[in-house]
């Protein structure tokens, strides 16, 4: 693991802003404020004019000067924010971090006050937006954010009451979410030294004792934080819980789909075609664990939990002797692809070659983004878990942040990410206001480039090595399905009950196993994860509820596109690019549409699952020879 450690980078962020003391920084909070200064001033003059005589107020033209400065400053504030966090998650514990993201979310305040006033403008000049448009034909695609913002407005409390309840979000749901953060990323295994996000990368492990002996320690480091995250995500769920009844929302579903631009027909079509592929999920999980278990008598039916992601234990005579004489080394590929412990070199030279064969633009894209160092992949004490892509607009680029430990998945999730950062790319040219994508089309982004790399690899492998690639998809399938699934049973569940009262550690637990019971059933034996409610960072923010469906959608919503691009041919990549570009401008709905999807419809959703079934038996029959 040390050598794999030698080439592992940080980020670069000297183009962003070199630090907090530099004069890049300081122009631009300057910047920023001024920016504010100019908005408050164009409030003024229309609050004035109003004032005096609404036929005096020459709404359409007001709106013209304000939308470009909005967006200015917009795109600045940001990146600013961007920023904040960005250093925050690699050394979370560092006060000056703290204190910078404390001002931050402080001049935020400024902002979303100024956001209510220009809602109130709009509200009250509605019946003139059509005449705006019509001189103003340039700002004609921000007709869709503007009826946005209007259906945003009839869940909106009294302007005293949104400000309020912005500045005691700092202190409430905000604060509560740096502590789980801040726990999560530092936990450590005293024993063996390990952060909580190495005993969580185990469970790739080839070596059953690893992946077991590492899953009961991580319950552990878990188990002893207990009451603490019980603390944070209650009160975190409970302000949710209070705001929402305030501002009228029947249930918290119903803002995440505000948010994600999706109606409630499609979130219900996508959900049920979910549902219906359950008992192929575990008839899944029950072969696997066949597979591992076929020498452990006393084992029960079903597969533990963390084995999951445990690689399948495959030998010569799995391949048919056929593939074994023209692939001799199956056996040996197979392990260096799955098995071996990848340098980052190595990982970036893959990811790479797999852009390139889709398009030009986006390997010249990824490559620009590993020579900039726009990616921290380092492993270390102090940096949160998991991985992640931010946005800078003012500045068109992007950062990624993973935590590489040599692992073929770690391929895997610098494409994800890096899929963020292309469509942040595409998107880039419009208009800040036309450039903010719901949750569902970013992770349709993301997924698109996993595909491309896995569907390469699946076509170009045969006996043991492709069987190990049909698995490894058909885990991380079920990951972003079932799993995923078992997320929004939970967090719905959540929801429910918090609006009766307190939730402690012990009502999490038992929420989270109906939830994986309903979700997994019988594909899952007695060992199972009940404190996932306290790994899962999603659930920990106040902006990001309901963040599981999102990715359902975009995994089969890029197997849409996928199958559309292998139909086409090369030329694709233009119409993808296009497609991403206009992912800030309409809804789900209507962009799917576009590239030739009803979404609404179950059976779409249920023929992209078609797909792993059709991987499944062919993983199957490749084990039958």
């Amino acid at each position: 693991m040390k050598k794999n450690n030698d080439n592992v980078p940080r980020w670069n962020l000297d183009s962003i802003y070199p630090s907090l003391d530099s004069p890049e920084y300081k122009k631009a909070l300057e910047d920023y404020k001024k920016g504010m200064d100019e908005l408050d001033s164009l409030f003024d003059s229309a609050k004035k004019l109003y004032a005096e005589s609404s036929d005096n107020f020459d709404f359409a033209l007001w709106l013209s000067t304000y939308l470009p400065v909005a967006d200015r400053v917009g795109a600045l504030e940001e990146s600013l924010a961007a920023y904040a966090y960005l250093i925050y998650s690699v050394d979370t514990t560092n006060k000056k971090y703290l204190d910078n993201m404390s001002l931050i979310d402080e001049l935020g305040l400024r902002s979303q006050k100024q956001e209510l006033v220009f809602r109130s403008i709009l509200k009250n000049n509605v019946s003139k937006l059509p005449q705006f448009y019509r001189r103003f034909p340039q700002f004609a695609e921000c007709e869709y954010i503007l009826n946005e913002t209007l259906d945003s407005i009839s869940h909106q409390m009294s302007d005293e009451e949104e400000n309020l309840a912005s500045d005691l979000q700092r202190t409430g749901g905000d604060a509560w979410g740096r502590l789980h953060e801040q726990l999560i990323s530092n936990l450590k295994d005293e024993e063996t030294g390990k952060t909580f996000n190495e005993l969580r990368n185990d469970a790739y492990s080839p070596d059953a004792e690893v992946r077991r002996t590492s899953y009961y320690k991580e319950l552990a480091l878990l188990k002893a934080n207990r009451i603490a995250f019980a603390a944070s995500l209650n009160n975190l769920k409970g302000e949710t819980v209070t705001l929402n009844k305030r501002r009228n929302w029947e249930k918290a579903i119903d803002r995440s789909l505000l948010e994600a631009r999706m109606s409630r027909n499609t979130l219900n079509a996508l959900i049920e075609a979910i549902e219906d592929s359950l008992p192929f999920w575990r008839k899944y999980m029950k072969f696997k664990a066949e597979m591992l278990y076929k020498d452990s008598a006393a084992q029960k039916p079903g597969l533990s939990f963390y084995d999951l992601f445990a690689p399948l234990p495959l030998d010569n005579s799995a391949a048919s002797d056929e593939a074994a004489d023209k692939h001799s080394g199956d056996s040996k590929k197979s392990e260096s692809l799955l098995q071996k412990t990848w340098t980052f070199t190595e990982a970036k030279d893959y990811v790479l070659k797999e852009y390139y064969s889709f398009s030009k633009e986006m390997g010249d894209f990824a490559k620009n983004a590993f020579e900039k160092n726009w990616i921290d992949a380092e492993v270390r004490s102090g940096k949160v878990g998991g991985a992640y892509c931010q946005d800078f607009p003012a500045q068109g680029e992007s950062r990624v942040l993973s935590n590489f430990t040599g692992a073929f998945s770690d391929i895997i999730t610098l494409a994800h990410e890096l899929g963020h950062a292309y469509h942040h790319y595409c998107i880039k040219g419009n208009p800040y206001s036309l450039s903010s994508y719901p949750m569902t089309l970013a992770e349709t982004a993301s997924t698109f480039a996993e595909t491309i790399v896995k569907q390469d690899l699946l076509n170009s492998s045969s006996g043991n090595e492709k069987i190990s690639l049909l698995e490894f998809d058909l885990q991380d399938a079920c990951q972003i399905l079932v799993d995923i699934l078992c997320r929004y049973y939970f967090e719905s569940a959540v929801f429910e009950k918090r609006a009766n009262g307190e939730l402690t550690a012990d009502d999490f637990c038992e929420l989270m196993k109906e939830a994986q019971e309903k979700s997994y059933g019988d594909g899952l034996n007695e060992n199972r994860h009940e404190y996932m409610w306290a790994v899962k960072s999603h659930y920990y923010s106040t902006g990001l509820d309901f963040y599981n469906f999102p990715y359902a959608f975009g995994q089969l919503f890029a197997l849409g596109l996928y199958a559309r691009y292998k139909k086409e041919g090369a030329g694709f990549a233009n119409v993808y690019s296009f497609l991403l570009s206009d992912t800030g401008k309409m809804s789900c709905e209507d962009l799917c549409k576009k590239a030739g999807f009803d979404i609404t419809d179950k059976e779409f959703w249920k023929s992209g699952i078609l797909i792993y079934q059709k991987e499944f038996e062919q993983m199957k029959n490749l084990l039958g020879k």
